[in-house]
């Protein structure tokens, strides 16, 4: 449930092991602080927004255009004890007029669109204070700018594009912010990718049940397809930590594996179990 690229500390890491480790990497680059409020941009069904409130006492609004994912991510809150500190609303994240500490988007810039970026990274430096931070996970590629296939764009991704970086940072430099970080995750989606087709696989005449052998076949390319993709091609995904002034983040980037290091002790101690 938990979608998009994991994180692989270590190459033997379960799919679950590896998706925690990508919350607790952006948790660390988020520098969070007690009290802070945090957006959660395209919160999906609510894992990334859940887990900051269990490891920090902070204020998370996750905001999805899903019915089915504000639904139930607001069902996980409950069940969680923490609808008093986080909540989902179905909303584009363009109609968000409260001011954040922390701004967080994971895999949902893809869907933006290259003519909406001047108008994404206008709403992030509005909606931060001189000291915020935001970190957007995203997809890209170290190629220059192209289009995906016309197979993924119709049947797979309809809109999404992944974009080049030069196309990112033209349009953060208009927006006066500071990219304080940038980390390339090169090969964790390939691996992220391998453990889908797997599990896939395992649970394939179920699909076919629920859908048809077609669906089945699509799917399967899909993502052997994409998993070649990200091992052998252009494609990437990017950490870009974003904020209105030079010194919101620490200067030094030890800081986010002195974090990592720290919330791995605390999430056994809090036994955080998402």
């Amino acid at each position: 449930m938990l979608y998009s690229c994991a994180y692989f500390r270590e190459p033997d890491e379960t799919l679950e092991q590896a998706q925690r480790n990508k919350l607790r990497l952006l948790a660390s680059k988020l520098c969070l602080r007690p009290g802070m409020k945090v957006l959660d941009i395209g919160c999906g069904w609510g894992d990334l927004a859940l887990y900051l409130a269990q490891l920090e006492d902070v204020e998370v609004l996750g905001v999805t255009l899903s019915k089915e994912q504000q639904a139930l991510a607001t069902q996980r809150a409950k069940d969680a004890g923490l609808e008093g500190r986080v909540r989902f609303e179905l909303r584009d994240y363009r109609e968000v007029d409260e001011t954040f500490d922390r701004i967080v988007s994971v895999g949902m810039f893809e869907h933006v669109g290259v003519s909406h970026y001047d108008e994404f990274f206008k709403k992030l430096n509005t909606l931060m204070p001189d000291d915020g931070i935001a970190v957007l996970h995203s997809i890209g590629h170290m190629s220059p700018p192209g289009m995906a296939s016309a197979w993924l764009r119709k049947y797979i991704f309809p809109g999404a594009y992944s974009p080049a970086l030069s196309e990112v940072f033209e349009v953060v430099e208009r927006n006066s912010l500071w990219v304080s970080d940038l980390e390339f995750l090169r090969v964790h989606y390939a691996t992220t990718l391998k453990h889908w087709v797997e599990r896939f696989e395992k649970n394939r005449a179920k699909v076919v049940e629920m859908y048809d052998e077609p669906f089945a076949r699509m799917w399967e390319f899909y993502l052997i397809s994409c998993e070649m993709m990200f091992r052998t091609g252009s494609q990437l995904v990017f950490h870009m930590q974003l904020s209105r002034s030079r010194d919101a983040a620490p200067i030094v980037r030890d800081y986010i594996t002195d974090r990592q290091k720290a919330y791995i002790v605390r999430e056994q101690t809090l036994n955080i179990t998402l």
